[in-house]
């Protein structure tokens, strides 16, 4: 269990990182939408890469594509939308802001899906507790944006 612990603080650190490689990259290309090709091309080609290498990638039969449900093939697009703010907003606002803004606008989010269960996740009711710890969230940011 420490090990999922561990890639999720390395996947923090990763998104904390990220904006500043990607927004240079398309400033030096100087073609936001092309820089966001080669982010997902390199992601892509990364998955390709480990999935093969462990053995663990293996395409899915039509019957099994046909019972994802519609919304689980929505990832990418959203995927896509992290980057291209990555691309046009994190230079301009700042790394604090920009990913004070991403994680507290996450976990707001995410305590509304634990509560109702939607998107695939279980239920996990909102209590006092994640509640106010939504409410400090958009309190820290408000500081980190605003100074």
């Amino acid at each position: 269990m420490w090990f999922l612990y561990a890639l999720t603080l390395l996947a923090g650190i990763a998104n904390a990182v990220q904006p500043g490689p990607n927004a240079t990259l398309a400033k030096t290309l100087g073609q936001p939408f092309a820089a966001g090709l080669v982010v997902v091309t390199v992601s892509g080609t990364t998955l390709l890469t480990l999935g093969l290498l462990s053995g663990r990638l293996h395409l899915p039969s039509l019957e099994e594509a046909a019972r994802v449900p519609w919304w689980a093939w929505c990832g990418g697009l959203l995927g896509a939308l992290l980057v291209l703010s990555q691309l046009f907003v994190a230079r301009q606002i700042g790394a604090a802001p920009f990913l004070g803004l991403l994680v507290t606008a996450g976990v707001i989010t995410s305590i509304v899906l634990d509560h109702f269960g939607w998107v695939g996740f279980k239920e996990h009711p909102a209590g006092l507790g994640r509640i106010a710890g939504g409410v400090l969230m958009v309190l820290g940011v408000s500081l980190v944006a605003l100074f």
